[in-house]
């Protein structure tokens, strides 16, 4: 007699994708405890955490202007945007102009000040990685010739053109450079298709290799795996053990190529994101979230367009 599946199971084909943007799905007892502040209870620290959506106050809730402030912390002189709003605890933003502070009209500036020197730590990371995002944009797009760089399984690695009469293609490890034969007339193009390709075989090479690992490991059996080019997940599951990696992947470090596989083979023991399925994960792969994190901040606009 053959199992039964869920109604539901067969509409949606249960198939559990590992997006960009799931923050949310991660249960609460699995996140790292909240830095606690001595402030009272009606001043409990609200932190925007989504910076990429920041979900602003309604305006109506505003009651004056802006005022620019400093502080200094840990030898750092920080500047932030302190405004007054009806709201009843001080929230801490992070956006294109730097740290904003909302705080209730009542608090004074001591205890804002105090709470900023609570918080900051997350201030001061969250500072850098905006830097440093902004300095990933200004950097020069890829030009694709002799010489260039491509991110590589979390490195890096060196193109080099070769001319010949019959194309080639061939990875020198210990000079991590990466030889493309080319006849003389080829064209940009023609060099991204190899390039790409080799990459691509490579990914495939590599998930082959590290899903017997997890799959082992979490007594778990997988139908098949194939490569994906989604603009917007990185892997997905479906209940009949058919996987799907993210080709582009490669570029990342071995760590976070590893942290994908655990969380879609997850899915065959779990098939939902419940806390169940992330003590799953982490059973497997107990530094999930340093990975996880480690994802997020590579933004598919940072790597090579084909």
């Amino acid at each position: 007699m053959k199992p039964r599946i869920p109604s539901i199971g067969k509409a949606i084909q249960m198939a559990l994708q590992l997006d960009l943007f799931s923050d949310f799905l991660v249960p609460d007892k699995l996140r790292p405890a909240p830095v606690k502040t001595p402030l009272s209870s009606t001043l409990k620290e609200t932190v925007q955490q989504d910076e990429l959506r920041p979900a602003a106050p309604p305006p109506s809730t505003f009651v004056n202007t802006s005022n620019k402030r400093r502080i200094l912390i840990q030898d750092y002189l920080l500047e932030y945007d302190l405004q007054r709003s009806k709201r009843r605890s001080i929230g801490f933003l992070i956006n294109e102009d730097g740290l904003r502070i909302t705080a209730p009209r009542w608090v004074t500036i001591a205890d804002i000040e105090t709470a900023i020197q609570e918080k900051q730590a997350w201030i001061l990371r969250k500072l850098t990685e905006r830097r440093e995002r902004t300095q990933r944009k200004l950097e020069p797009k890829m030009h694709w010739q002799d010489g260039a760089k491509l991110p590589y399984l979390g490195g890096e690695i060196t193109l080099r053109i070769a001319p010949a009469s019959v194309s080639g293609t061939h990875f020198q490890h210990e000079q991590s450079e990466l030889i493309i034969n080319l006849p003389a007339d080829a064209g940009e193009q023609q060099l991204k298709d190899r390039v790409q390709a080799w990459l691509q075989q490579e990914a495939k090479r590599i998930f082959n290799e590290r899903l017997p690992v997890f799959a082992e490991k979490l007594n778990v059996r997988y139908q098949s795996m194939a490569l994906s080019a989604a603009a917007t997940r990185w892997g997905s599951c479906t209940s009949q053990g058919k996987i799907r990696l993210n080709w582009r992947l490669i570029h990342f470090s071995p760590m976070i190529i590893d942290y994908v596989i655990a969380h879609e083979l997850a899915h065959l023991r779990e098939m939902n994101h419940s806390p169940r399925f992330w003590a799953t994960v982490q059973s497997v792969f107990p530094d999930f979230e340093v990975a996880r994190h480690s994802l997020r901040q590579h933004a598919s606009a940072d790597l090579p367009v084909f």
